[in-house]
């Protein structure tokens, strides 16, 4: 297990350690609930790192990454990025990543664990292309987010004014040099930092004075299932097609051929898969027993759904939580309506993201 994301500033006594992603890290600064509130209604700050990077650089790169992954590269501008699958012959997702133009080098962005696996995989693909790939070193990252995460930044003396969705910006603060990144459409207000490891305790606490509130990895768990964002490893396997996922901004249907690319081209052309990633609200009350442990469940020896992630989601003003999760539903599951029994536990079937808490238009009352 890594323990480069603990900090000994992370680590100090108002925090909870323990492993997130792989990675030790802080998972509370003392209430997730407040943490969670911060990143949806002010600003949170938090370490990113159980996120890597890997360098792709040569002549060749452009031309060869394109023909890698799902997404459109060749085109992307300069300081701009877009999200990827790289996917194995037979159309199962191998890896996701976000990939950024940085002009003399294209650089994906990926969670740690995927790293190694990545370049072992596309390296195989390098035949007489002028391409090299290598996990980047010395950098770790720093995220904010929130609908006041601009205004912190710029109280920082960070510029984020104007960014679009995955662009990136080089930044200076106090001297020290950072790149900035906006995160994608589906992650509204999230900023990352890219920095030298031995600036970040810095950073840290001019954002903190700035008016950002520690986020432990507890809170961003939550945020991350309320908002729909699957995880690979856990939400995305290799066992699963690129549709499946409902994550559609990872595929270009006009780029022309890449590894996988058939079979995408023959579900699009079929018109769908037999299953879909979506979002269930286990019970049909807020109480404490409704959350169903991870796993496949079936009905009359039939499959039905698979839950991949859960999450016990504080209700705003409320002692209550509501039980949520993300995973997978057969869509012939839902043809007599969006409820469905999970082995004695209801749920109700909804697209991603979940609505903003209280969840006014829940089907029963909290």
């Amino acid at each position: 297990m890594s323990q480069t994301a603990l900090y000994p500033w992370l680590a100090s006594a108002e925090a909870r350690t323990g492993t997130y992603n792989g990675i030790e890290t802080s998972l509370s600064f003392g209430s997730p609930a407040n943490e969670l509130a911060a990143l949806r209604s002010g600003c949170g700050v938090f370490s990113l790192a159980w996120r890597g990077r890997i360098n792709v650089t040569g002549k060749d790169r452009v031309r060869w990454l394109h023909n890698m992954v799902t997404n459109n590269v060749r085109d992307l501008p300069v300081n701009r990025g877009n999200y990827n699958f790289v996917l194995n012959a037979q159309g199962r997702i191998l890896g996701d990543m976000y990939i950024y133009n940085r002009g003399e080098s294209l650089v994906l962005e990926t969670d740690a664990g995927q790293v190694e696996t990545l370049i072992n995989a596309m390296k195989r693909f390098i035949i007489m292309d002028k391409v090299e790939l290598a996990a980047a070193e010395g950098l770790t990252a720093l995220g904010v987010c929130g609908p006041k995460a601009e205004a912190v930044l710029a109280t920082a003396g960070i510029d984020a004014a104007g960014m679009e969705p995955l662009e990136v910006r080089d930044v200076g603060v106090d001297a020290v040099a950072a790149t900035l990144v906006r995160g994608p459409e589906q992650k509204p207000g999230w900023f990352e930092l890219w920095l030298d490891p031995s600036q970040a305790q810095n950073l840290w606490s001019k954002l903190i004075h700035a008016g950002a509130q520690p986020a432990g990895a507890e809170a961003l768990e939550m945020w991350r299932v309320l908002r729909g964002i699957p995880n690979y490893g856990q939400d995305i396997r290799d066992r699963d097609l690129p549709q499946e996922t409902e994550q559609m901004q990872a595929l270009n249907f006009t780029k022309g051929c890449y590894i996988g690319q058939e079979i995408v081209e023959r579900i699009r052309s079929r018109g769908q898969v037999h299953r879909k990633f979506a979002g269930f609200i286990f019970g049909d009350k807020v109480r404490a027993e409704s959350i169903p442990a991870t796993g496949k469940y079936e009905s009359g020896g039939r499959a039905l759904a698979e839950i991949t992630s859960t999450a016990r989601v504080p209700v705003p003003g409320s002692e209550k939580r509501i039980d949520l999760g993300l995973g997978y539903v057969r869509r012939e599951a839902l043809t007599a309506g969006p409820k469905i029994d999970l082995n004695g536990v209801a749920a109700t079937v909804v697209d991603l993201p979940f609505k903003d808490l209280p969840f006014e238009d829940l089907p029963f009352e909290i």
